[in-house]
C-alpha cells in the first residue's frame, strides 16, 4: 500500500478513535453546522454528528485507492501519480481537521468556525491549483468537461489557466479571514464563477480548435 493511503487510514483509525473517546462528554445533540457568521446553527444527533466524518472518510478512501487503477486513461495517471499520492494526503488531512474542529466545538472550546476552516480550505486549494496544472486527461482528476476530454490540447489549456486560478482561490481564502462573514461570501461566489468561467473556456478553445 502506498505511504498515502497507509497515512489516511492511520488519519481514519484516528477520527473513529477520537469520536469514541469522546462520546460519553458530549451531549445528546452536538453542533453539526455552522453559518457564515461561523455560529452554529444545525445539530446532529450524538452519534452520526461524530462519526459521521470517519464515515465518509473510510468510504472514500477505497475509492481514491482504485482510481489509477480503473480509469480508462489510466497510463495517464501515472505521469502525475506523485502529485495524485499527495491530493489524497491533502484531502483527508483537511476531512480530519474539520472533524477535530467540529469534535472541539462541542467540547466547549470557543472559536469561530469560519475563521478556522478559512487557511484550510487555502491550503486545499493551492494544492488542488498544483494537482491540475500537472494532470493528464482522464476520469476521475481535473477539470472534465466534454471539450478537455476530447482534445489533449484543450485539456492542458484549461487546466494550466486552471491550476492558476485554484491558487488565486487559495489567497482570496486567506484574505477571507479578515473579512468574516463577506469574506466567506466572497470567496464562495468567486469559486462558482470559476467553475463556469473554466467550462465556457474549454468550450471555446474547443471551437478555437476546430476552426469554429
Amino acid at each position: 500500500m502506498k505511504a498515502a493511503y497507509t497515512l489516511s487510514l492511520v488519519l481514519i483509525i484516528a477520527a473513529f478513535a477520537v469520536s469514541g473517546w469522546v462520546y460519553p462528554n458530549v451531549p445528546d445533540k452536538v453542533a453539526s453546522h455552522w453559518n457564515a457568521s461561523g455560529e452554529v446553527n444545525g445539530y446532529m444527533p450524538k452519534f452520526w454528528g461524530l462519526f459521521l466524518m470517519p464515515f465518509v472518510m473510510a468510504l472514500l478512501l477505497p475509492l481514491f485507492v482504485a482510481i489509477p487503477r480503473i480509469d480508462p486513461l489510466k497510463k495517464n495517471i501515472t505521469h502525475f501519480i506523485g502529485y495524485f499520492h499527495g491530493l489524497v494526503i491533502v484531502l483527508f488531512g483537511f476531512f480530519f481537521y474539520i472533524h477535530m474542529l467540529t469534535i472541539f466545538a462541542n467540547m466547549g472550546v470557543t472559536f469561530n468556525m469560519t475563521v478556522m476552516l478559512m487557511p484550510a480550505m487555502a491550503l486545499l486549494f493551492y494544492f488542488l491549483g498544483i494537482v491540475i496544472e500537472n494532470a493528464r486527461q482522464n476520469w476521475f482528476i481535473g477539470i472534465r468537461t466534454p471539450w478537455t476530454l476530447s482534445s489533449r490540447h484543450v485539456w492542458d489549456k484549461t487546466h494550466k489557466l486552471g491550476g492558476k486560478l485554484f491558487k488565486i482561490m487559495a489567497l482570496l481564502a486567506l484574505a477571507g479571514m479578515l473579512m468574516g462573514e463577506l469574506g466567506l461570501w466572497l470567496f464562495v461566489v468567486a469559486v462558482i464563477a470559476l467553475s463556469f468561467y473554466l467550462v465556457a473556456y474549454s468550450y471555446f478553445e474547443y471551437q478555437k480548435e476546430n476552426g469554429k
